[in-house]
């Protein structure tokens, strides 16, 4: 049986649609969930993905439904307008960390240079900064849920950058380099075994939910 899954980022997604926008995703939604071999569902596997499970499912004209399919599951991970939903999915992957073994939708670094420009513009004028993070070691960084492609720009961040990266870091993660940069100690996340399904971690569970009927979906 597929297990099947949705993602806060999904959610988050779906409230800037309107109002038959959002109807006509709910019910590819419920399609989804009660039969994913329905002849009706198009699913287009996507072209330039950094993560090969990502396809996207037609939900009209224009809307466009971003999911992670593996044989065992189906997570619902954002919902946009065509072109929007296709640019997310291309700078994103599901993946489990190598440290804490907890699931992570994690946006790659090396796809937002256009950020780290204009936040360089911006403090070019102004007295360098030092780096917060440049005397932690990367076995400390990776425990706290740092994915680990994002150490090179988490030992580069300063008080004017540590924002910009924390926004699109693993809620974990954020909050960890957060508390660091204020002088305070937070606690490691749990370490999942290497066989521990990684959605079932207590960090994951905090951006995934399985749900287990329409009902659930519904509300």
């Amino acid at each position: 049986m597929v297990e099947f899954r949705i993602a806060d980022t999904f959610t988050a997604s779906l409230v800037r649609l309107n109002g038959a926008e959002q109807k006509a995703v709910k019910t590819t939604a419920f399609d989804l969930q009660l039969n994913l071999s329905n002849p009706g569902l198009r699913f287009h596997r996507l072209e330039r993905p950094r993560d090969p499970n990502f396809w996207s499912v037609r939900v009209n004209d224009d809307i466009r439904l971003i999911v992670h399919r593996t044989p065992a599951s189906l997570l619902l991970c954002y919902v946009g307008h065509h072109d929007a939903a296709y640019a997310w999915a291309e700078r994103r992957r599901i993946e489990r960390h190598p440290t804490t073994g907890a699931a992570q939708l994690v946006e790659l670094p090396e796809r937002i240079e256009q950020v780290a420009a204009i936040a360089a513009v911006a403090t070019a004028a102004a007295s360098p900064k030092p780096p917060l993070f440049a005397g932690i070691a990367d076995e400390t960084l990776l425990g706290y849920g740092v994915p680990p492609e994002w150490l090179d720009e988490v030992r580069k961040a300063t008080e004017d950058t540590l924002f910009d990266i924390a926004e699109r870091l693993p809620q974990e993660a954020a909050e960890a380099l957060l508390n660091l940069a204020t002088g305070t100690t937070p606690q490691m996340p749990e370490r999942a075994p290497i066989e521990a399904d990684p959605f079932t971690h207590p960090d994951a569970q905090r951006r995934f939910r399985v749900l287990t009927n329409i009902e659930e979906l519904d509300a």
